[in-house]
């Protein structure tokens, strides 16, 4: 039986618009292997609830999310990790915040937990309370061979970033292995959601990345809406796409010209600074903050396009246009700049399949998935964007998409705002049970938001999944054979979410 007639074969759970099938423990137990004989079958998250799992994945060949979840008894269930290695880190997250432990897992040592809560499993609906006690010493895969050293760098780094720690094993100059140790930047976000409405509940999702905080508000919505059986006002469907796409311009221009300054080349990351300054501005004009940080909420958008804010958006994408071919002039001419980003930071399309990473990173080596299209949502049925594919998996190939993309982005913001629909921009939201999941592609790739509300519309599970997830484990393996002087510009070529993985 095929994973996907396996995961089918459960009792089906109401979820909306993407099924839920409840599995017994013995079904789960035989998914690893059916996961291997299908490989098209991408694993997108995993998480849990008190005493049972859940997974989500993605029939690539279909274009379709499929949710699955059976019951951990005795606080134990199959792990998928054998099968799926983007499974890994979900694993030993789940064993942290829910306390169900994955057997036969790849790698079980704590994730978000370093060893100062107060409590194990926080959100098992049973913690246990541990007594003070010096924190353990975080553990790391050995590496073996002669001339092997390690090199810990952060969490607290020289720049102003998110705090993460990353250890390195080199000989000489070498990358052997990288190894990065997350979670310090741990908010509690899920257990903060619990028991409140989505509408009350939809300045945390807002917040697990800062940098994207339109994608967050938008797939929690939509996940809200579904549950709830809402249809959202054309108008307002129309403002988050422009609000999505805004969001993807200003990110890519700071990755362009942070990618362009760790390489030294100070002139592209002031332009592009400058550029995106420009945006926010007019983002700040429209929408009344500079991030659209809850603009978007469920039911709609939370404020109108203010008066002159499509003018002001439409002035800086005429910069940026005006400026974005001298620029990739500059880049390509550069011979210096072009030494530092080409075959740096390789990462095999093999090793992107095996994980189903998106985004930049994925459609930088060869991955051609992008959310908008497949599944799909409203307003990109009618307005597909153009997908930027390069298949060299370097530095440079990361970059290129995101400035394809920029450019694709500022074209569908002219096309909406020159029909932008009339009418409301939001409407109430029931008080009822449901279950909702949803997908948006965010400037990194698909953010994923599922939740299960109660009799009163309050939410009563709820997960939310960055693309970092899947982003994470394989700058690590892109790393590998590098000098440890290119691991800042391999790192902002991928540019992943700390605080978004943190939860």
């Amino acid at each position: 039986m095929s994973a996907t007639a396996l995961i089918r074969s459960g009792a089906p759970q109401g979820a909306v618009p993407f099924e839920r099938f409840l599995l017994d423990a013995a079904a789960w137990g035989r998914l690893p292997t059916a996961l291997v004989d299908q490989p098209g079958l991408a694993l997108l998250a995993l998480w849990a609830e008190p005493g049972l799992v859940h997974a989500a994945f993605l029939d690539e060949a279909a274009g379709a999310m499929l949710l699955a979840s059976a019951p951990a008894e005795g606080g134990r269930y199959a792990a998928l990790s054998p099968a799926r290695p983007g499974a890994i880190r979900f694993e030993r997250m789940i064993r942290d915040l829910w306390g169900l432990v994955a057997e036969n897992a790849v790698d079980l040592r704590p994730w978000l937990d370093h060893g100062r809560w107060p409590v194990a499993g926080p959100m098992s609906g049973a913690p246990v309370a541990l007594p003070g006690a010096e924190p353990p010493q975080p553990e790391f895969l050995p590496v073996e061979g002669e001339g092997i050293h390690q090199i810990p760098v952060g969490p607290i780094h020289a720049g102003v970033i998110e705090p993460g720690h990353f250890r390195f094993h080199i000989q000489g100059e070498v990358v052997v292995r990288l190894e990065a140790r997350l979670g310090y930047k741990h908010k509690g976000t899920l257990s903060l959601m619990l028991g409140k409405s989505p509408r009350a509940a939809a300045v945390f999702p807002a917040r697990l990345s800062g940098d994207s905080t339109v994608a967050f508000g938008w797939v929690f919505a939509a996940a809200a809406e579904a549950a709830l059986g809402v249809t959202v006002p054309p108008r307002a469907i129309a403002l988050r796409a422009v609000m999505g796409e805004l969001e993807r311009i200003h990110n890519h221009l700071n990755d362009w010209g942070f990618i362009c300054n760790d390489a030294a080349f100070a002139f592209p990351h002031a332009r592009c600074g400058f550029l995106r300054e420009g945006v926010l501005r007019a983002c700040a004009a429209a929408f009344g903050h500079r991030l659209m940080m809850d603009r978007v909420l469920p039911g709609g958008v939370a404020t109108d396009i203010a008066p002159g804010g499509a003018a002001a958006i439409l002035a800086a994408l005429t910069a940026i246009e005006a400026e974005v071919p001298a620029l990739l002039r500059i880049y390509d001419s550069h011979a210096s700049l072009q030494d530092r980003v080409v075959g740096t930071g390789f990462l095999d399309p093999a090793f992107v399949a095996r994980y189903a990473a998106g985004g930049f990173v994925g459609r930088g080596s060869a991955r051609a998935f992008d959310a908008r299209l497949a599944p799909g949502y409203a307003p990109y049925d009618t307005l597909p964007p153009a997908i930027a594919v390069e298949a060299g998996g370097d530095v440079d190939a990361r970059l290129r998409v995101r400035v394809a993309e920029l450019v694709t982005a500022m074209g569908l913001v002219r096309r909406l705002l020159s029909d932008l629909p009339g009418g409301e921009t939001i409407v109430p939201l029931p008080s009822r049970a449901g279950e909702g999941a949803a997908l948006v592609e965010g400037f990194r790739g698909e953010c994923l938001a599922w939740l299960r509300l109660d009799e009163g519309g309050l939410i009563r599970a709820i997960f939310l999944r960055d693309p970092s997830w899947l982003q994470w484990p394989l700058l690590e393996a892109a790393i590998e054979g590098n000098i440890v002087a290119d691991f800042p510009i391999c790192n902002k070529s991928f540019n992943c979410s700390y605080s978004g993985v943190d939860l």
